[in-house]
């Protein structure tokens, strides 16, 4: 039946063309099986049909080998979820085991079987019971908090009104707590006394947070970055001397890519003691400012109406928000001026974006005549002064 029906049912798989991706898994994976899905059928109908039939007693030992059948195979695709493949082999075989000793009858004599290879130590008793039921607990308990974290991961990170910096806390949570309570659970599910356990991590949990201090820190530091959302991958920010944006936000520290290319690793803690400058915290306006000087000799109102409409000419200066010029200074050779105007993009440099606007202003000033003035010295050379000066101490 298997040759029969297996050819057919791949080519009426191969013509469902959409499909998602899980409904085709499951059809290849029961088509995979067809033989021992089919047997199953096939030995199921011939149990019905004796007790049906014949004396019920005439079919035991069938009915025994469809019972262990069916349960093999469902143990089969339950432990499919478990992507570590040592573990599900241990649970697989553990499961059938128990599975097996349960239809025959022999569960009890097997358990008083393996509690009898057992060993003491003080208070605590192992057994090869022990040590099974610890596998396939923790085996189910692994796998269900593995499965609950990845729904729920999935669906934390198809949330549109989560922050990216919120689904990295989430995920971690999940994750520290789901498979912390798989832990605890098995343990006490096997009988261990967490007492001695918690006294136990207490003690540690001490030692280590002295010598773990700045990891801690940083761990600490890290998560009330993500909590209020000072920072976020994308900002622009500036800590001292270094100026960038934000790739990602790790446990210990935060990657900041520069203008140059640099990757810098910045500890959170720096990010919470320090003084940071987020140029995108709030809104993406920045404002700068440039320095520049005239002539005295030049009008002062037509400076400023010029040097505007050149910083107005650049690109990337913002005119919804008009830049502006004042006079900031009478200098010993020229009038100082400031000039103020804004830019949305700061990922795109600070430095050309002003050079742009210095060019700017030296092609208007040039255009109209203004002239910007600088130092000038004048020397005088003095030799005949120093000529009658050695003549006059020269012996008469």
């Amino acid at each position: 039946m298997a040759r029969v029906f297996g050819p057919r049912i791949r080519a009426w798989l191969s013509r469902r063309e959409n499909w998602s991706l899980w409904r085709t898994k499951t059809v290849l994976v029961l088509l995979q099986r067809l033989r021992s899905i089919l047997f199953i059928f096939l030995i199921w109908s011939v149990v019905f049909v004796m007790r049906e039939v014949t004396w019920p007693s005439r079919s035991f030992l069938l009915g025994v080998t469809a019972t262990l059948a069916l349960a093999w195979r469902l143990v089969a695709f339950a432990t499919r979820m478990i992507r570590n493949k040592a573990l599900r082999q241990i649970v697989r075989y553990s499961a059938r085991a128990y599975v097996t000793l349960q239809i025959t009858g022999l569960l009890e004599q097997a358990t008083t079987l393996l509690d009898g290879f057992a060993f003491s130590l003080g208070d605590f008793r192992l057994s090869a019971l022990l040590v099974v039921q610890a596998l396939i607990s923790w085996g189910i308990l692994i796998t269900g908090a593995g499965l609950v974290t990845r729904v729920s991961t999935e669906r934390i990170r198809q949330s549109l009104e989560i922050s990216p910096s919120m689904q990295v806390l989430l995920v971690k949570v999940l994750q520290i707590v789901f498979y912390g309570m798989a832990i605890v659970i098995g343990l006490n599910a096997v009988g261990v006394d967490l007492t001695g356990l918690a006294v136990l991590s207490g003690a540690i949990g001490v030692g280590l947070g002295f010598g773990l201090q700045k990891v801690v820190s940083n761990l600490v530091s890290s998560v009330i970055i993500l909590l209020d959302k000072s920072i976020k991958p994308g900002d622009v920010i500036s800590l001292g001397e270094t100026f960038g944006w934000i790739n990602a936000l790790g446990a210990r520290y935060v990657s900041i890519t520069t203008r140059d290319g640099k990757e810098y690793l910045i500890p959170n803690e720096d990010l919470i003691t320090g003084q940071v400058v987020n140029w995108s915290q709030s809104n993406d306006f920045v404002r700068l400012d440039i320095y520049f000087g005239t002539a005295y000799g030049d009008d002062p109102h037509a400076v400023r109406s010029i040097a505007i409409e050149a910083a107005q000419s650049v690109d990337r200066v913002r005119r919804s928000r008009p830049p502006v010029c004042r006079i900031v200074g009478f200098g010993d050779s020229s009038v100082d001026y400031i000039l103020r105007f804004w830019i949305t993009d700061p990922t795109g440099g600070l430095t050309n974006i002003r050079g742009n606007v210095y060019l700017a202003l030296w092609d208007a000033f040039r255009a109209n005549g203004i002239s910007i003035p600088f130092p000038q010295r004048e020397v005088r050379m003095l030799e005949d002064d120093a000529q009658s000066s050695n003549s006059n101490k020269s012996p008469g």
